[in-house]
């Protein structure tokens, strides 16, 4: 297995995976929206997503937005998406893209990588918390529709 950053070259197949991700998280699908926002998140260089490879065939990919911490005065990554299709869970995918994301972090000098997941994703969690994430205790998140 390989993990590269993506390219527009993989945008194709990165949406195929973006698509399901978000099924996964109970929306509709919507291959036309997942290949138009994953083809701006590329060309704009305004996140990074890197592909975990198996032969020639993309089986899971990260995304990661830049952000800042005000308190630490540097940027952080906030690690959004993170996805591996199902048949190939188990091989160590989901771990290597962690690491390419920790990684990213250490070479632009960011201060932490920040993720969240649904409550009910008690696998993600426990590969998260194997790979050095610490749940955080003290914050509440809250949202506002627009």
């Amino acid at each position: 297995m390989e993990v590269i950053q993506a390219t527009e070259l993989h945008t194709n197949e990165v949406a195929v995976l973006f698509d399901a991700y978000r099924s996964y998280y109970d929306r509709d699908p919507d291959f036309k929206g997942a290949l138009a926002f994953v083809t701006e998140r590329i060309t704009k260089k305004d996140s990074v997503i890197y592909v975990a490879m198996l032969k020639d065939e993309i089986i899971g990919f990260v995304q990661l937005f830049p952000i800042f911490t005000s308190l630490g005065m540097k940027k952080a990554w906030l690690l959004n998406d993170l996805y591996v299709l199902e048949e190939h869970r188990g091989i160590g995918a989901g771990k290597a893209l962690l690491d390419a994301a920790y990684q990213l972090g250490k070479d632009t000098d960011a201060a932490w990588l920040m993720l969240q997941t649904y409550t009910s994703n008690k696998v993600a969690q426990s590969l998260y918390e194997k790979e050095g994430f610490v749940k955080d205790a003290s914050s509440y998140y809250y949202y506002r529709k627009i």
